[in-house]
């Protein structure tokens, strides 16, 4: 397994598409990728229709997907507010690889069976060890598709972004072999010799302790415990210090454990939703995800300094749990369009930390609009999240 990242700020599209295609290459020792996946920047939304074209002309890649970006990373760069394009490019020996393009009503119904999402992609549950996702936010529900091979495939990892750069449909761009398309959800399922690993990294830090919700109705929380949401929150404002007490006010979020099989806290993992209004009068909470009775909530703050942190924590702790001389031979980074210079106020920030902690190996992605990734035994569309799809061949054999 070969793995090679580059990416490209010129203006031009044309010299940008030869830049990345001739470092792909001569990392991959003049051989041809079986695929490849290929981020965009809105800056280059003239030329999408024939980029595929253009880049099958290039690279030759058995596979090729991607799709518009907000911004791209590659070749160790977080390139944003200018022009980029950003390519990834592997040779998988004993890898096999079906792209795909699914329109919203090519979707499975809610109650169908697992067979008809198998039947859409083609391949069977038991062979595919991972998924890749594309999705156009404004014409295909993620969260329909996400259930769905859930369902269809319960041990397959899902990973991907939702095209960004275009603010409306029909303006982000999806990519699949030499094909550009406006709508719909473009993918790639993996069999055979490779593993997928995640680490998503929420970016926040929990404040106060986990609660039990024992009262709400949809996505509206009436009680923790036996006090009301809002008197919780009074409790944790009271007793912060002035800076906490500032990210209360600004950057509050709700955790809520969305793994079935956890029972309690310590053995399940906080799904970070925003918190989207309260009511004075009698405390409740509406936050953005359905939460029932039972469920174990915290609250959470964001900033900087918190999606440091919790990103470091996360890499440290994935590390710690590698076999000696097991270091994946690729990454792809599906990182919020919130993060970046927005949020850090420099450049590079997740990408350098990755590889200061884990290893210095070829990393591409790009600034998506939702990125998806597995929490406990369930694929979610996160927000705010550096979402990292860790590549591997089980058997160390390779061409």
């Amino acid at each position: 397994m070969q793995w090679s990242s580059a990416v490209s700020d010129s203006p031009s599209f044309t010299e940008a598409i030869s830049q990345a295609s001739e470092q792909i290459l001569a990392n991959l020792d003049g051989q041809h990728p079986d695929l490849a996946v290929v981020f965009i920047s809105s800056h280059h939304m003239p030329s999408y229709v024939v980029a595929p074209e253009l880049l099958a002309e290039k690279l030759g890649a058995k596979v090729l997907i991607g799709c518009s970006a907000a911004g791209v990373i590659g070749g160790g760069q977080e390139v944003e507010r200018r022009p980029g394009i950003a390519i990834s490019a592997a040779i998988l020996p004993g890898v096999g690889l079906s792209p795909f393009h699914l329109n919203q009503d090519e979707l499975p119904s809610q109650d169908a069976g697992p067979e008809e999402w198998q039947a859409l992609l083609g391949i069977r549950a038991e062979d595919c060890p991972a998924i890749m996702l594309l999705p156009d936010p404004f014409t295909l529900r993620s969260d329909h598709l996400l259930a769905g091979l859930d369902f269809a495939y319960p041990s397959t990892v899902k990973i991907g972004g939702l095209a960004s750069g275009g603010g409306q449909p029909g303006a982000n761009a999806l990519f699949i072999n030499e094909r550009s398309v406006r709508s719909g959800a473009v993918g790639v399922a993996f069999t055979g010799d490779l593993e997928v690993e995640t680490i998503v990294a929420q970016g926040c830090r929990p404040i106060g302790e986990p609660l039990v919700v024992t009262e709400s109705e949809i996505n509206v929380i009436s009680k923790l415990g036996d006090q009301t949401p809002l008197e919780v929150l009074r409790d944790l404002f009271e007793a912060a210090e002035t800076r906490e007490k500032r990210l209360i006010r600004r950057s509050l979020q709700i955790g809520i454990i969305m793994d079935r099989l956890a029972q309690n806290s310590s053995e399940g993992e906080f799904l970070i939703r925003n918190v989207l209004g309260a009511d004075e009068e009698d405390g409740t909470l509406a936050v953005g995800e359905l939460v029932q009775e039972g469920q174990v909530v915290q609250f959470f703050v964001r900033d900087a300094q918190a999606a440091d942190e919790d990103l470091r924590m996360m890499l440290k702790e994935y590390i710690e749990n590698l076999d000696e001389g097991d270091i994946p031979a690729s990454a792809l980074l599906f990182s919020c369009i919130g993060r970046g210079q927005y949020l850090y106020g420099s450049p590079d920030h997740d990408t350098s930390v990755f590889t200061d902690i884990v290893a210095d190996i070829p990393i591409t992605g790009f600034f998506s609009n939702g990125e998806i990734g597995p929490l406990g035994d369930q694929t979610f569309l996160h927000g705010y999240s550096a979402s990292f799809a860790l590549f591997k061949q089980v058997s160390k054999g390779g061409r």
